[in-house]
This record gives C-alpha cells, structure tokens and sequence, in this order.
C-alpha cells in the first residue's frame, strides 16, 4: 500500500440510526474504489466491517469497523459505527478520530431516535458533514419524505446535491445538480457504473426547482458567485465545489446525496464528493503540537492474535519498528508490524503520516484513551468522553468452577469496552456489571461464553439496605461461662441512641469507678460494632446511632477482652430491638430526559416506583425530570424508559442517601432476609 500524505487523507464515520444502511454503504466503497475485492451483504454476513461472530449472526454492528477506500489520489479512512444506543461508545471512538462524518438515513424510515442522537453529537465535535439516503431502492423509501424529515428534526441548512429518479423498486438514477446531468444505473453492474446524459423531459421541471434552490444557496455563500448567479451566468462545477466546500466546513451547507449501497449505486459520486468536500487533517486543529502526538482510540481482542491497537496520529509521523512513550503508563512501546485495518485484515505498511490511522497489535500496557508521544517532548491528550452506564444487573456463572476465569473475561472484555464496568460486591456478594442496556449485556454474556468458555447468567442484583434506630433504649449485656479451669466473664449495660442522617456510628465511655477496667472498655466497642454490623430487623449494617457504656462488673480471674467484646454483642441483640429499628433504603438521584409529548408516560412510570418528583425543566429540545428514586425500583429502568418513549429517553443515576422505607417494604425486606438473618443471630 503507497504512503499517503497527510492532505491526502480523509477521515469519515458513518452514523446514523441502527439498519439505515452505514455497513452496506461503506462496504460498497471500499469495493466500488478497488480497495477490497468482494462485494459482501449483511444476508451473508460477508460485509467488510462487521466481522464477529455476534454482528454476522444478529446482522447488525456491534462495534466499531474501520477499513479504507483509495480513491482520486486520497485514502479514504471508513469508520463503521453501530447505530443501536446500546453501542453508542463506539459511534464515540470514532467521532474522538473522524473530521468528518456522512449521516446515512434510510429511504424509508427517515429521520430517527439514532439520527437525532449522532446529529447533536457530530455538533458537539464540529464536524462538517454530509447527508446520504441509502436504501433508496427499498418499497416505501420516499426522498422528499426523508428532505422534509431532515429540514424539520435536523438542519433547515440541508441542500440536495442529487435526486433520485424513481423511488423504491423503480429507483433506477440519479440527478445530479452538480453535473446537471441524469446518471442511469446499468442494472446488473460490477462497481455501480452509469449512464451519464441529460435530463429527462419527464424530470426537467422537479430538477429545475431543486438546481434552483442548490445554485442560489451555494452562491449566496461566496460573493463572486453570488455577483455571477445575480447576472444570471451560470456557474461551473469548478467553481461550485470550493465554495460548497467552504460552506460545508462553516457549517452553512449540509448536502444531501442518495443511493443504494447494496447495488452501488449513488457510492461513486458519494467517493468523489468526500474527496472533494472533507477536510485534510491539514485543515483540522490538532489537539496538540509535538514532535509525536497520538492517542489509541480503541482496542480489539482478536483470537490467535491478542490485543489488537487502532490508533490516530495528529501531529509527527511514525516507522515501523520504532518505539513511542506511553504518557499515562510511563513505558516505551514498539510498534512492530505498523498496519492499516481493512475490516479484520491488517495490511503492514512501513510508516504513518500526521492525520492517518493506523494498528498495531502485542502492546504490554497501552490501553484506549493512552497517548502516544516522544518521552523528551511529553503531551497528554484529553480522554474521549464515553457515555455513562445507564443499566446494572448482578451476574453468576451457571457452572461451578468458572468463577475466576469469569473475572478474567470481564477483565479483558472492560479492555475492548469502556461503556462497560464491572465490580464484585464483598457486601452484597455478587459481581455487578454496568452498560449501556440489555442489549448491551446480552452481548457481554456471548462474548463471555464464546470467547473465554464461562456460562454466565444475569440476576437481579441485591440492594444495600441499612438499619438504624428511631427511640432510646437501653438494657445488659452479660457473658458468662464456666466450663472448668479458668473461666469467662463480662458484663456491661448500654444505652443506645438515634443520632442524624449521614454521622454514623459513636460509641460513648462513661464508666467511671473502674467498675470495667479500661482496657476491657474498647472490647464492648468492638462487639457492638461487630452485632450492628448484622443489624437487628434483617441482616444488614445498623448505621447512625450511639452506643453508651455506662455501667458494667467484672471478674479478677475470669475478665478478658474476649469476654467483653461478647457482652457488647449480647448488650447489642438485647438493646437494638427495644430501639424501635427501621429499615434505610438506598435512594438514588435520577434525571430523566426525555422528549416533550412523552413527559406524561414518563411521569406515569415514575410513579408506582415511589419516586419523589423534584423538578421538570426544559433542555433544548427534551424535557428533564429531576426526581428521587429507591435504587430497588430502578431494576431494569433503562429498558423501560427505552421502550416507553421509542428509544429517545436517556437518564443518569447518581448515589443520594438513606431514607427510611416504608413498613410494607420493610416487613417484606425482613421476611425475604429471615433464613440470612437467623444464620447471622446463630
């Protein structure tokens, strides 16, 4: 593969709505430009970016695919995004790298819960970009239904470069503004050649009304050709794509284009337009300015192959074989068999330059978001922001045996996902995983099984009550045995007290007439400590109380500390229930955005999982609640909330505090955690 320079590089994602048609569009580049040699279908499974078993068997993308398009003296870099939200931390690796983006839209479904997603997000990065209809061949595809989609959920900047002659099964061209000429499809083609002639007579008037709006709006962009257009002279392609181009990257023009990627059609023009309307990275600011600076963007983990790097540079170039420093981890790394992706093949190239993307696999400690630099010049580049786990479920393996090798593929998978997180829970006694949803988890599990051999199953996680007191109560705590010999003796009375929300645990020594010598007095402590740790209603830690020691006897030969600290259990178990105990559950604080018209399902739904409702405010174009939720009735929210407002819900989850439950809910926590509890009092 030749060495590309860096104005010769193009840096593309494709994003938009889960099946609007990005992998099939982007295999269609790469093998329209030559670059790959077969035309794959996501039916077979032979597609260039959805490699895994997963994507090929469930036909949709899963994670991030990158290949390349050479094409006009340019390298095309292709990232494939997923389109469900469930995978959205991939579509964020690859707007971290891209400079531009095409949001592909499909012919029928138009503007979706994904589209308005990736939209705000290509905003958010400042990416110029372009709109492309695929799918446009498909029964009930509609281009002016998509146009008019697009003007009033996206952008009213949206302007048609192409229109389509024929929707649905007679699709069969293209009218293209720039050329002002109709391309006819060559039915049955090899790489989606065409007929390039005038406009039809039975077109003319629908291509004079769009010709009209694209002219005006690409003039009225630059002022030569808005004196030009004023004059009535018409404007030549040379001098309309520089100044669409301009427009593009101010963010004044996004065009519209439209195809077919499964026939290949519309994908030359879409080839020539990214060459001529993207950016270089010369055109892009770097992040920042070095001899080397570049940043792993994600990792994959191959079978037989290990760990595999993808990588941008943005500033210095890179040979194969050299070494870099790893900023975060403070270690050289070599970079041995420097490659480019071209989906799951890897093609060994001998050096890199600025702006290109590049892998390289059997790294020791470079993870995503490491920046790669020179060790005397060292830069840190700012992390990729990724989503926030919005789900959380407990899982167990199936098989006894496999729980360590289940710890080592949660390990390893975290790796390759950093949406995803996991935790053992030494209190709850279960291994907590978060995501992104139960899509999201269900890929984990198959990846779990597939990959490391573990059998593994979701359950509903436990919840970390609490236990406190409400009233004063006090009472004895006497331990006393005789078994022959030496003996055990220790007897202490305690007062114990509520204190406020959130101040924990006190222990207060008011013995005086050494009626318990001091050094046996810490002993009452740490059993009462250790007995409210088991509570007194169910089993769980008593938290905010005051435990007093006040009076108490003791034995010259018998006194130990052994003894004591079994008086202050004692003293604990007999004292707590007369302290009017309660339950604490934990609440969580939650935002909700959802879109307007759904508020009132969301609210309905907050509702019987006894949320207290702070505020509702609009943000943008979504409405936030702001509410107070027990984390037990946020089991599977995310699905929920999913499902009741079409996949344009989001929430956060944040830790608040304990209130107390309410007595059905703790006499139903109490009979659930009575074979728990009795074990703990035996």
């Amino acid at each position: 593969m030749k060495l590309y320079g860096s104005d010769a590089i193009r840096n593309v994602a494709f994003v938009g709505h889960g099946s609007a048609g990005k992998t099939t569009l982007v295999d269609a580049l790469a093998f329209v430009a030559g670059s790959t040699k077969r035309h794959g279908t996501i039916k077979d499974g032979t597609t260039l970016t959805d490699t895994s078993a997963d994507e090929i068997e469930r036909k949709h993308s899963i994670s991030l695919g990158l290949g390349y398009a050479e094409w006009m003296d340019c390298k095309l870099n292709l990232l494939d995004t997923p389109g469900f939200l469930d995978f959205y931390g991939e579509v964020a690796s690859a707007l971290s790298v891209a400079d531009a983006a095409v949001v592909v839209l499909s012919g029928t479904g138009g503007v979706e819960v994904g589209t308005e997603k990736v939209w705000e997000d290509c905003d958010h990065h400042h990416l110029p970009r372009i709109l492309f209809v695929s799918q446009m061949d498909k029964e009930h595809a509609n281009f002016d239904r998509v146009f008019n989609d697009v003007k009033e959920h996206l952008t009213p900047k949206v302007l048609p470069v192409e229109i389509p002659v024929g929707d649905g099964a007679a699709f069969k061209g293209i009218l293209n503004l720039f050329t002002g000429t109709c391309q006819m499809f060559k039915p049955g083609s090899k790489t989606g050649e065409y007929e390039e002639g005038p406009v039809p007579a039975a077109y003319q008037e629908m291509f004079e009304k769009y010709a009209d709006q694209f002219t005006e709006a690409v003039a009225a962009t630059d002022e030569t050709l808005i004196e030009k257009y004023l004059a009535g002279e018409k404007l030549a392609r040379e001098e309309v794509v520089p100044a669409m181009k301009r427009a593009i990257l101010a963010g004044d023009i996004v065009p519209l284009f439209c195809g077919a990627g499964e026939h290949l059609y519309g994908v030359r023009t879409l080839l020539t337009e990214m060459v001529e309307l993207f950016p270089s990275p010369l055109e892009i600011p770097v992040p920042a300015e070095g001899p080397l600076v570049g940043r792993v963007f994600k990792i994959m983990s191959e079978p037989h192959v290990g760990d595999v790097s993808l990588f941008r540079i943005y500033a210095g170039h890179i040979r194969s074989g050299e070494e870099v420093w790893n900023h975060e981890h403070s270690v050289a790394e070599k970079l041995g068999h420097l490659s480019v992706q071209q989906g799951r093949d890897r093609v060994e190239v001998a050096e890199l330059n600025p702006g290109d993307i590049g892998s390289v696999t059997k790294l020791r400690d470079t993870h995503t978001n490491d920046t790669f630099c020179r060790k005397d010049h060292q830069i840190h580049l700012e992390p990729i922001a990724f989503p926030e786990a919005e789900a959380t479920s407990a899982v167990v393996v199936k098989q006894r045996g496999e729980e360590d090798k289940l710890a080592a593929g949660l390990h390893k998978l975290r790796e390759e996902d950093p949406t995803f997180h996991f935790e053992y829970n030494s209190e709850l006694g279960q291994t907590l995983i978060h995501g992104l949803g139960e899509r999201h988890f269900d890929i984990i599990l198959g990846r779990l099984q597939k990959k490391y051999g573990v059998h593994a199953e979701l359950t509903r996680p436990k919840v970390a009550y609490r236990e406190t007191i409400k009233a004063v109560a006090e009472g004895q705590g006497k331990h006393k045995k005789q078994s022959g010999g030496r003996g055990q003796y220790g007897d202490c009375w305690v007062k114990l007290a509520p204190r406020p929300r959130g101040e924990g645990y006190l222990f207060v020594n008011s013995i005086v007439g050494g009626v318990i010598p001091g050094k046996f007095v810490p002993a009452v402590d740490r059993g009462i400590q250790e007995a409210a740790a088991r509570g007194s209603l169910a089993g769980y830690p008593m938290v905010d109380f005051q435990a007093e020691c006040y009076e108490g006897s003791y034995h010259d030969v018998d006194s130990n500390e052994m003894s004591f600290k079994m008086a202050g259990i004692l003293a604990f178990r007999h004292v707590a229930p007369q302290a009017r105990p309660i339950l604490l559950e934990p609440i969580v604080a939650v935002d909700v955005f959802t879109p307007s018209e759904m508020l009132g399902d969301v609210l309905g739904d907050l509702s019987p999982r006894r949320a207290h409702i702070l505020n509702t405010e609009t943000v943008g174009r979504l409405t936030r609640v702001s509410a107070l939720v027990p984390e037990a009735e946020l089991y599977k929210y995310a699905t929920a909330l999913h499902s009741m407002t079409h996949g344009r819900g989001t929430h956060r989850e944040k830790f608040h505090g304990y209130s107390e439950a309410p007595a059905e809910v703790a006499t139903k926590v109490a009979a659930e955690n009575k074979d728990r509890f009795k074990h703990h009092e035996d």
